[in-house]
Formats: C-alpha cells, sequence, structure tokens
C-alpha cells in the first residue's frame, strides 16, 4: 500500500505544472480560481491536475460557501523524503569509493 501511495505521489509530482500548484498553496489555501489564475488553460484541465493531488493525498479540498479552497497536505512529502534517505546513504557510500579512488589514481598508486 505504500508503494502505492508513493507511485502517486511521484506520478503528480511528475507535471510542472502540478508542481507550480503545490508551490502556490506553500503559501495557504487557494480556490481554484487563484490556483488556475497564472496557467494558460481551461478550468477543466486544471480541476483534472487538482484530482491528480487530491488523490496522490498532496492536496485537500474543504467547503466553504459556493468555494472549495485548496491546501496543501505535507505528510505525502514526508513520506517520499524519508524514501529517499534511505538511498542517500548509498548515494553519500558510492561518494566517499569515487573520492577514494581518485584520490589513489591522484597519487600514482595503480590499485
Amino acid at each position: 500500500m505504500v508503494d502505492d501511495q508513493l507511485d502517486l505521489v511521484f506520478a503528480a509530482l511528475a507535471d510542472p505544472t502540478r508542481r507550480a500548484i503545490l508551490a502556490r498553496l506553500t503559501g495557504g489555501e487557494a480556490t481554484v480560481t487563484e490556483l488556475a489564475a497564472p496557467f494558460a488553460m481551461s478550468m477543466p484541465a486544471v480541476s483534472k491536475h487538482l484530482k491528480v493531488l487530491e488523490r496522490a493525498g498532496l492536496i485537500s479540498r474543504g467547503r466553504n460557501a459556493q468555494q472549495r479552497p485548496c491546501r496543501l497536505e505535507a505528510a505525502p512529502l514526508a513520506d517520499v523524503a524519508e524514501w529517499v534517505q534511505t538511498y542517500r546513504r548509498f548515494w553519500e557510500g558510492s561518494f566517499d569509493r569515487l573520492d577514494e579512488h581518485l584520490q589513489e589514481l591522484q597519487g600514482g598508486d595503480p590499485a
């Protein structure tokens, strides 16, 4: 189940429009009209992007009279950060080994 959720989050983050929407929501909740304003696309297209973000758990929509303001939900991003962190240790170890190898090459050591 966790992998499925990560797949949804990564798929949602793969699109630059959706990333821009999330960036806008870091400043606080916004209506669909406010979120759509910077984009040259129809409201139905923006709504589709919002549905993808909502399905991934990255946003939630409230109800305020006639409006449905969107807000950022950070928990899925924390899950992504945790997943990436497990690979950071691998990358750091790989870079350390590469650094050692380069130092050996520069020192003239044939190993």
